[in-house]
Formats: structure tokens, C-alpha cells, sequence
């Protein structure tokens, strides 16, 4: 923990989803990606070897689509009908999603709308499926506000525009808190100067996100909690 951080001060909170707010159990997701590439591009393409974890699914795409040898341009051009027909096939198969809670998610963010705290997804989902993972997990009306990938790809640009949007509703000098569980997620908060918190909750371990000085890290939710409570005076 960074000396005098207070996780519960800001005035509003960027949760990502995968890894921080809950794990997927299903692979509605996974196939979205073959299906959407090979129904628009008729290419027979596979996620498998790209780096997905800290990622957003325009970028996953991106890799997925150099890799099978197309130029830039045109990967831009066919990117709105690949990332549309994903959240087509996702919504359509929306019954098989499986998200699972991360440890203590729902307390933390109960906790902090007690706290009149504004909480936002901030996530490199594409919108619909990023919505319709907290539906499924039962988080969606906890959120107020979301920011997602496509037309953004990058998470630094996905993080800001969430701060934006914070910042729209409650005034530009609202202070905003990133929880993530990711290294990119400290470097994406680092690059548009926000502090960031880290949950172990992904595939990276606790030394793994703390190697990135996030400005607190914990192995869990229930860390998290555990932590505030032995603070308490």
C-alpha cells in the first residue's frame, strides 16, 4: 500500500471485469472471436498463443488478424462488422454464460455504494458483452456508467474515457480510482494519472501486480476487506 492511500476515498471507481470482477466459466466469449472472423472474413483464425489476459477484444482481434496476414487498413475496415456480429452471437447465446464472483466483489462494491461512491466498468470487452457478463453475475445495476473497447482500443483510452465520464457527472475535479487485476492495468491507470488498486484475482500473482507498484495491491477482495477492517481505529 502506498503510505497515506486510502482505498475508499475517491469519488468514483473503475472496476475491470475479467479477472477482477469475476472469472467466465463458459467459452461464449472465446468462440465469439473464431465465429465472428470466420463468418465476416471467411478466415479460419484461433485467439490460442495471443496474449488475451490484460488485452481488450479489438486488440485481441488486431493480433489474431496480422497473424493470419492482413494489413492494417484492412483489419480497420472489416473491425465494426467482426466486433458487432460478436455481440450478436454472445447475446444469442447469453444463457451459457457462466460468470463467476470474484472473492468479496460483491461486498466491495456494496460497501462503496453505501459510500455514495460512483462505480463504473472499465473494461477491454466490447460493450454488450461486458454489460451482459455483470447481468449475468448480477452486478449490472451496481454500475452506473461504462467504457469499452471498440471504437477504443487501447486500455489507457478505455480508462480515460471512463475518468471523462466520471468526471462529466460529477464535476472535473472528482477523483477516480482504477481496481484492475492486470500489470496493463497499472500501466494503463500510470499513463493517464489515476491510481490504481490490484486484485490477484486474474492469472497474474500478487508479486506479479506488485512488481508494478500499483498504489495498493491485495490477493483478493477478502484481503482487501480484511485490511480496512484491521485499519479501522
Amino acid at each position: 500500500m502506498r503510505p497515506g492511500f486510502r482505498w475508499d476515498a475517491a469519488d468514483a471507481y473503475l472496476f475491470d471485469i475479467d479477472g477482477t470482477l469475476l472469472n467466465s466459466r463458459d467459452a461464449v466469449h472465446y468462440f465469439a472471436f473464431h465465429n465472428a472472423v470466420r463468418a465476416v472474413l471467411g478466415i479460419e483464425a484461433s485467439v490460442d498463443g495471443i496474449p488475451v489476459h490484460g488485452n481488450t477484444d479489438v486488440g485481441i482481434l488486431r493480433a489474431v488478424l496480422q497473424r493470419a496476414g492482413l494489413e492494417n487498413d484492412a483489419i480497420d475496415a472489416s473491425m465494426p462488422k467482426i466486433t458487432a456480429y460478436m455481440c450478436t452471437e454472445v447475446q444469442r447465446n447469453r444463457e451459457q454464460l457462466r460468470p463467476e464472483l470474484c472473492p468479496s466483489i460483491l461486498e466491495i462494491v456494496t460497501h462503496l455504494q453505501a459510500q455514495s461512491k460512483l462505480l463504473g466498468a472499465a473494461s477491454g470487452n466490447l460493450e454488450a458483452i461486458g454489460w451482459l457478463k455483470l447481468e449475468k453475475a448480477g452486478l449490472r445495476p451496481m454500475f452506473a456508467f461504462g467504457s469499452f473497447s471498440f471504437p477504443r482500443e487501447s486500455r489507457a483510452d478505455i480508462f480515460q474515457h471512463g475518468v471523462d465520464l466520471a468526471r462529466q457527472r460529477l464535476g472535473q475535479d472528482a477523483s477516480v480510482t482504477v481496481v484492475g487485476d492486470t500489470p496493463s492495468d497499472v500501466q494503463a491507470a500510470r499513463a493517464i494519472g489515476v491510481p490504481v488498486i490490484t486484485l490477484a484475482t486474474g492469472i497474474f500473482s500478487f508479486a506479479d501486480l506488485k512488481a508494478h507498484n500499483p498504489d495498493a495491491c491485495f490477493g483478493s477482495g477478502t484481503d482487501l476487506l480484511a485490511f480496512s477492517l484491521n485499519s479501522l481505529p
